[in-house]
């Protein structure tokens, strides 16, 4: 399968799916289940589902027919557990075999799958557990220990290790328990409507907010790996992120098996040399992942070149804006389109650069609206839809978006939605050619000076000089300017954080934005703040400024 890129334009006036997809998409459709549309119905042959590099060096492969039967075995074990229909199956499990396997059999029965990312603590992991209210948890050896500590902590289900070990009192060993049960288990019917997935997401405030994720979402996260993506039949697809967040999970595993395509999954500790070695071992020609994988990349230079130029036909990053200077390195080094796609966890992906679809490329833009959303740029108090050049909050028409799921948090306010819009919290603007290009998170965006800065270009800016490897930039609370930037810089092996450097940024900055876009102070930690999927937490630099000022303001007082 070699398709023809389609225009942007068209493709996004017009839905030429069939009936049952439209079905699906209207909510209407009530004969929907995640585990054949994402297994069963691509059974048939011995097609390969799943490529799997453990972290002991092994690998193997696991067919659809295979999955589909190990699938209804476990369906077979919820059910004799109780389990039914629109109940919650946790995984706290590494990427591989039995993870697909909890997956499928927990849609196969018309429960929900709840991820659990295996670096979280017992608090987070107890504070997702039981605002879901999970039946099950199904753990692996190495994370187990870690349910001792969660309170009213679900039944347990373990993968034990090659010796055998893990379980603990009460446990049901997995394999042997799924092992002699029957392979016959017809999928459990629901509505388009009905969730599949229950997801949590995170702010600047407050705990995780769950969400559910509907059926129809299914049809949404095919068309990005398509549209956008770029995903052929005959392409080798790795995506790094891990099946724990909402990237993974949606892209590495439900929209490839949704088309009925292999899902490379690599456990164990992620480094260059591995990255290299797993991408040269499968001829890996479409990458996908965060620009923290690649910005890792870049920082080995000659290396990557040398070994990855030529192979890779197309390269897709998400999760945080992308850098130009990543864009141009990708480029220059590797001669391929590295593209920006834009989403969240409460939607997906809605504003991309498609791989798969024409359009102009916009430098530094995050893309244009995925076909089957109406995205749009508008005032927030207002609702006003802005023009180009003018910033605001980056938002969905929901009444004009029939690809658009999310209907808010799971037994909370939202708040999020006003009138028709999905207001997503990020600033952009709406550029002349039609394409968005992300500023920041509304509460990221630094005034100074009466000028509003957004930190991704000062970032970006940063991150061409020579030194720079990884910057945050905040805004910090000053008396006369409202606030100054301050850059936070990790360095490239080889350079020293002395004053001498930091002027240099400064004026390297200064010459690449504007007089006013510069960081007025740049400190050199050892690591930036982030969350376990590697995102950088500005707020959390940001709120460590605030805090200073505030004691700085509060010494000073008491001195007078």
């Amino acid at each position: 399968m070699n398709p023809v890129k389609r225009d942007y334009f068209q493709a996004s006036q017009s839905f030429d799916f069939d009936s049952t997809v439209s079905q699906a998409i209207s909510g209407t459709f009530a004969a929907m289940n995640a585990c054949y549309e994402c297994c069963d119905r691509h059974a048939a042959s011995d097609a390969v589902a799943l490529i799997q590099e453990n972290a002991d060096g092994s690998s193997s492969q696991h067919s659809y027919a295979e999955l589909r039967d190990q699938a209804a075995q476990f369906a077979h074990y919820l059910t004799q557990q109780g389990i039914q229909a629109g109940d919650v199956v946790a995984g706290l499990l590494p990427r591989g075999h039995a993870l697909l396997v909890t997956i499928l059999g927990t849609w196969r029965v018309g429960a929900i799958y709840q991820p659990l990312f295996t670096a979280f603590g017992p608090k987070a992991i107890e504070h997702r557990l039981q605002t879901s209210a999970a039946k099950l948890v199904v753990s692996d050896a190495a994370n187990r220990s870690k349910l001792l500590d969660v309170e009213h902590c679900p039944a347990i289900m373990t993968v034990t290790d090659a010796q055998g070990a893990g379980l603990e009192d009460g446990d049901h060993d997995f394999w042997p328990a799924i092992a002699d049960l029957s392979t016959d288990f017809a999928p459990v019917m629901r509505s388009g409507d009905d969730p599949f997935l229950l997801m949590f997401t995170s702010g600047t405030t407050g705990l995780a907010k769950p969400l559910e994720v509907p059926l129809r979402a299914i049809v949404a996260f095919q068309r990005y790996m398509i549209d956008a993506v770029g995903l052929r039949a005959e392409d080798s697809f790795w995506n790094v992120a891990d099946p724990g967040w909402a990237y993974g999970l949606y892209f590495a595993i439900t929209g490839p098996m949704s088309m009925g395509l292999p899902v490379l999954s690599v456990d164990g500790l992620f480094n260059l040399d591995r990255c290299l070695e797993i991408a040269k071992k499968y001829n890996v020609n479409n990458l996908a992942g965060a620009p923290t994988v690649f910005r890792m990349l870049i920082a080995a230079g000659v290396k990557v070149a040398d070994q990855w130029k030529g192979q890779l036909r197309v390269v897709s990053s998400a999760g945080e804006p992308l850098n130009p200077e990543v864009i141009r390195w990708f480029r220059e080094h590797l001669d391929v389109a590295i593209n920006d796609h834009y989403g969240q966890t409460e939607m997906g992906m809605v504003l991309c650069n498609h791989h798969n679809l024409e359009h102009p490329l916009h430098m530094g833009a995050a893309g244009y609206a995925s076909p089957g959303h109406r995205v749009v740029v508008v005032d927030e108090e207002t609702l006003e839809e802005l023009p180009a050049g003018v910033p605001g909050i980056l938002s969905v028409d929901v009444e004009r978006s029939p690809m658009f799921w999310f209907n808010g948090y799971k037994g909370m306010e939202t708040t999020s939605f006003k009138g028709r819009y999905y207001l997503t919290g990020d600033t952009a603007e709406l550029n002349t050619d039609g394409s968005i290009s992300f500023v920041g998170r509304s509460d990221d965006v630094i005034s100074t000076s009466g000028y509003r800065v957004g930190p991704f270009d000062v970032e970006s800016a940063l991150l061409e000089h020579p030194a720079v490897i990884e910057a945050a930039v905040v805004g910090k609370p000053d008396a006369q300017r409202n606030e100054i930037i301050k850059a936070f810089v990790i360095l490239q092996d080889g350079y020293q954080g002395t004053a001498e450097l930091a002027e240099e940024l400064r004026i390297h900055v200064r010459n690449r934005l504007a007089a006013h876009a510069y960081p007025r102070e740049i400190e050199f930690p050892d690591e930036l703040p982030k969350t376990p999927s590697g995102k950088v937490q500005r707020f959390i630099l940001r709120i460590n400024e605030i805090n200073k000022y505030n004691e700085q303001k509060q010494a000073k007082q008491a001195a007078c």
